[in-house]
């Protein structure tokens, strides 16, 4: 009897360790800001809808349940935002996820404050965090950065 408790512990051992290999397998999602489009705000607070391109190279599709992002312009917090969203990115596909975030009236004066020596047409550094919920172990946390470039505005002779 112990020698087939014993056997039976270690092929439970085996596959568990099979299985858990098996999690790590997967290329990372790539996740890049693709666009913010204005939307209504209410009182102070300025939002807008954060266009995010999610990639996924791998050979299986992920399904998500919820984003949660934020997002920093010039080293400083800007925006938040989340969304119940749901979906799927296919595999060795992509799909285009909108999160509606929230700018303060604080956030947007230590922005406007803290660019006293900003130039039009120079890019604005911004840096993208956030997360895709996927259950207990789909979970797939991403960053992004680059700079924002504004146009520069048109000149009047």
């Amino acid at each position: 009897m112990p020698r087939l408790f014993r056997l039976c512990f270690i092929l439970l051992l085996a596959l568990g360790l099979g299985a858990c290999a098996s999690l790590g397998q997967r290329d990372p999602l790539r996740i890049d800001l693709a666009g913010l489009e204005p939307l209504p705000g209410q009182g102070l607070e300025m939002r807008f809808a954060v266009k995010l391109r999610v990639q996924n190279p791998n050979d299986s599709a992920v399904d998500f349940d919820g984003v949660a992002l934020e997002l920093e312009v010039n080293g400083q917090p800007l925006a938040s935002g989340v969304s119940d969203q749901r979906g799927s990115v296919p595999r060795f596909g992509e799909t285009l996820i909108s999160v509606p975030v929230s700018i303060s009236a604080f956030s947007a004066m230590r922005q406007a404050w803290g660019a006293t020596d900003y130039r039009p047409g120079q890019g604005l550094p911004y840096v993208l965090r956030g997360k895709l919920a996927g259950g207990l172990f789909g979970t797939r946390r991403f960053s992004d950065s680059g700079t924002l470039d504004w146009p520069e505005p048109p000149r009047v002779y």
